[in-house]
């Protein structure tokens, strides 16, 4: 292995077993080269109206594409090669078995020269995934580059770690008394198959990769079926990883990317195919129940109600300006964005005395209402609607939660007039309202139920957990007592629980090497970014004896 990759995966390994701070692509864009943006800007902008041929793929049956920026309100024109589906299963059949005959370390560091590559185009993908996403250009930097790359190499070290977990080889020897017995036996960590990730339009990069490399780590051959309106940013990504499996004389259709279009899907198609072994999937909940249900090994984060408990705070206002900012977040378009917010009908005790259940919202209402129309921070906290579907879904939940705290608000981005946005909506209602009508308010929404008392607002968020499962859960007390039993009540329904979060530290961020990014025990979704589950699951110990 070449120094660098040996460094990166040593720092990996240590970080996973410490879960303290690491990172080993740096997430704030000043740290990379001054004209990084503008090149970076420059390569979106040239991709434009063209066939991506960075592939290198053999002659595509149609070229596909149908992105439309939400910044924009255009399409990219950007149109992929798509191959025929038996087409992608022959050439993973054929690049398979180079590859699975190289030690985990080699593959490491092929992987680890992709993650390299990708590193010098991550401006590049930033900007492609601002316009197909909406994310703002910040978040599409982080998330899709610097984040997605650490969360990559989180399943690189943890990969390694679990294909050496047992000698390669030993002399086995059982004394019999007169004699020994002398057996050699060698251990094989076989990998299971072609392995189908299936891309999702909002973070199409990020939730991509942690399966794509625990795949290709494990030796498995990998067919990443993007979302039809956000292929560019891990079409990017899979170029740079062909790019270095031809560098290291490996064959690149180990890694294929299989676009589609709305009209003419190809993922149940590519999902049913009995060459198929594994799933990743990212997504809504019902395509997710239909992947659980092949029966085949599956990996999937669908969709939760991700809860907030308030029963007392410190500041008040700090908690108010928190939560306002994790729900302006790209607009609640994250999986662990909070939804529903629940808060005594006696109020919450804070420092200053009690602030009243109306007091409460009210102020966060005004705390959204303060961020959204603040024109430095507001338009590039929201981004911009990824999928009119979002929108019409959050109308209905005003329909369905008719307690208006706090209107959309018309925002105006001033850098693209045309951008679709929709400033979060603060809904108001009674626990009696909400009692068996929960249901994932994903986008720009959230609501705030009144509750008898903080019991009644823990059971509450425990059984739309328990029904609907949840990513995230935010509680805010001051009470040693009550903050047991609320990690105690969450837990149990394998959700984690973040305490009394205010300033910079956001629900909806989850560390890599240090945050496990869904717990995989309740219904948001049954594999968790990166523990020991997610990698084993893609091979099988085989051992053979030679007397």
């Amino acid at each position: 292995m070449s120094n660098k990759a040996i460094q990166l995966l040593d720092e990996a390994i240590a970080a996973n077993h410490k879960r303290t701070f690491y990172a080993a692509y740096p997430e704030q864009p000043k740290a990379y080269a001054e004209d990084a943006t503008q090149q970076g800007l420059s390569a979106f902008q040239n991709r434009l109206n063209q066939n991506f041929t960075e592939l290198h793929t053999v002659e595509p049956e149609i070229w596909i594409g149908e992105e439309i920026s939400p910044y924009l309100q255009t399409g990219l024109g950007i149109h992929y090669p798509s191959l025929p589906v038996a087409t992608y299963i022959l050439q993973a059949q054929q690049a398979w078995d180079a590859w699975a005959a190289l030690p985990a370390r080699n593959r490491a560091e092929v992987l680890v020269d992709s993650l390299e590559r990708m590193k010098a185009r991550f401006f590049d993908i930033a900007f492609a995934t601002m316009h197909t996403t909406g994310q703002g250009f910040m978040m599409s930097f982080q998330a899709s580059g610097p984040h997605a790359a650490d969360r990559a190499l989180e399943a690189i070290s943890v990969g390694v770690e679990e294909l050496e977990r047992y000698p390669n080889e030993v002399t086995w020897v059982k004394p019999m008394g007169k004699f020994d017995l002398s057996i050699r036996k060698n251990f094989k960590p076989m990998p299971k198959g072609i392995s189908l990730v299936i891309g999702c339009s909002t973070f199409p990069t990020w939730n991509t990769v942690p399966g794509l490399y625990a795949s290709l780590i494990t030796g498995n051959p990998v067919i990443v079926k993007p979302h039809p309106k956000s292929i560019l940013p891990i079409a990017i990504v899979v170029a740079e990883i062909r790019n270095a499996l031809k560098a290291a004389g490996q064959n690149p259709d180990l890694v294929q990317l299989a676009p589609d279009t709305l009209a003419a899907p190809v993922t149940k198609h590519l999902a049913e195919h009995p060459d198929v072994q594994m799933i990743d999937y990212t997504g809504g909940p019902g395509f997710g129940l239909y992947v659980e249900g092949l029966h085949k090994t599956c990996f999937t984060e669908k969709a939760g109600v991700n809860p907030v408990i308030v029963d007392s705070v410190q500041d008040v206002k700090a908690v108010q300006q928190n939560l306002a900012f994790s729900i302006c977040l790209y607009s609640g378009q994250m999986c662990t964005a909070p939804q529903y917010i629940f808060v005594p009908a006696s109020g919450v005790q804070s420092s200053d005395g009690v602030v009243s259940y109306d007091e409460f919202v009210a102020g966060l209402a005004t705390a959204v209402k303060e961020l959204v129309e603040n024109p430095k921070a507001g338009p590039f906290t929201l981004g911009a609607i990824q999928n009119e579907q979002t929108i019409h879904r959050t109308k209905a939940a005003v329909t369905k939660y008719p307690h208006v705290a706090l209107a959309s608000i018309a925002v105006q981005h001033p850098e693209f007039p045309d951008a679709r946005m929709y400033a979060p909506v603060v809904l108001t209602a009674s626990a009696a309202e909400i009692e068996g009508n929960i249901s994932e308010l994903f986008g720009p929404c959230v609501l705030v139920v009144k509750t008898a008392d903080t019991a009644e607002s823990i059971a509450m968020a425990a059984r739309a957990v328990a029904e609907h499962g949840a990513i995230t859960c935010l509680a805010y007390t001051q009470d040693d007592a009550t903050m047991v039993h609320i990690e105690q009540t969450m837990n149990r329904t394998f959700t984690p629980v973040s305490f009394n979060f205010t300033g910079a530290a956001f629900v909806n961020s989850h560390a890599a090497f240090s945050d496990f990014h869904v717990s995989g025990g309740n219904a948001a979704g049954n594999a968790s970014f990166t523990n020991s589950d997610f990698i084993n699951k893609r091979f099988v110990w085989v051992g053979n004896r030679f007397a």
